[in-house]
């Protein structure tokens, strides 16, 4: 079973922004179809901050008070502001996209199951694992976790279109 090495390089934001998260971009090709194999596995780490879920909630539109405000929050069985759970879903996009199966693979398809909520603070460690290849139509099955402390808040499963090998 092999890993791929998680990279990181910043993209160009204001060093607010920066302090508050950082983007990664894999620098390697990714893989090809023909070169995956079942149980290859990858993953990446990302704190959540308040500004980071300010960011995805105004690319978003979702400005549902209980990501946002403390008092409205505190009213709800979570107590305090959540992260979106689409956020969470969008560290699992990342993996597949820029690692495993990396640049060139389409998303064709994708369950998820909400399993805990996400803090402002927590570390979310998200992992694909590919779990079937259809040799056929050229799709991936990839399971999708995302962990915080060791105890999933997201599992699912992904179908992807990885890139074919050129001839």
């Amino acid at each position: 079973m092999e890993t791929a090495a998680p990279c990181r390089q910043d993209f160009r934001i204001s060093a607010h922004e920066r302090r508050a998260m950082t983007v990664h971009q894999s620098t390697t090709q990714g893989y090809a179809f023909e070169e995956l194999e079942v149980g290859m596995t990858a993953s990446t780490s990302d704190t959540v901050t308040e500004d980071l879920i300010r960011l995805f909630g105004e690319a978003s539109g979702d400005l549902n008070p209980v990501h946002f405000d403390a008092e409205y929050a505190a009213q709800t069985r979570f107590k305090r502001p959540i992260a979106h759970g689409l956020l969470t879903a969008a560290f699992i996009t990342r993996v597949m996209g820029m690692q495993l199966p990396g640049p060139g693979s389409i998303y064709v398809g994708q369950t998820f199951s909400f399993k805990k909520p996400v803090y402002p603070g927590d570390t979310v460690v998200s992992s694909v694992t590919v779990s079937e290849l259809d040799e056929k139509r050229g799709f991936a099955t990839i399971a999708v976790k995302a962990e915080v402390g060791g105890e999933t808040v997201l599992d699912g499963v992904a179908t992807v279109m990885p890139r074919r090998k050129r001839p």
